[in-house]
């Protein structure tokens, strides 16, 4: 199973391209709202019963701060993809660097910033899984055929 978590209800727009991908496909997913910084309790719990709920990878986005992956990460043994999102006028940076400068032993790994930093998170996260599950790597080399096939075609003139 797959968990994804934004930091508020605000985050929800640059996932919605990005679910279309694990739609087609038979992986249980959970999608929940925590703060790091305004439900820290429900974070931590959440965070620590994953693994007993059959999750294994955990997606967190957040913007400004961007606490929610680290926090996460602290709290669980399971692969953590952090989901930078431009929240504030420096436009994600300042999410981006809070992701990427973890301390030593509470790794996050961190896509890009925004819509494509979603559906790359999907993506590296389907890619986890997949290595314990054939159905979905055929789903994700199918994915490269298609991606591949529609650059190709692509006229331009």
């Amino acid at each position: 199973m797959l968990a994804i978590v934004i930091g508020s209800k605000s985050d929800l727009p640059i996932f919605q391209e990005a679910l279309k991908l694990i739609k087609e496909l038979p992986v249980k997913y959970e999608f929940k709202i925590l703060s790091a910084h305004r439900t820290l309790d429900a974070t931590v719990a959440y965070a620590k019963e994953a693994e007993k709920r059959g999750v294994k990878v955990i997606i967190a986005a957040a913007g400004a701060s961007a606490a929610l992956p680290g926090v996460i990460s602290s709290c669980t043994t399971l692969p953590v993809i952090g989901v930078p999102i431009a929240s504030t006028c420096l436009q994600g940076m300042d999410a981006l660097l809070s992701m990427v400068q973890m301390p030593k032993n509470v790794p996050v790994g961190v896509v890009s910033i925004g819509e494509a930093g979603a559906t790359n998170a999907i993506l590296l996260a389907l890619r986890i899984i997949s290595l314990q599950n054939i159905e979905i790597k055929n789903f994700l080399e199918r994915h490269k055929e298609e991606i591949r096939d529609k650059v190709l075609k692509e006229e331009i003139f």
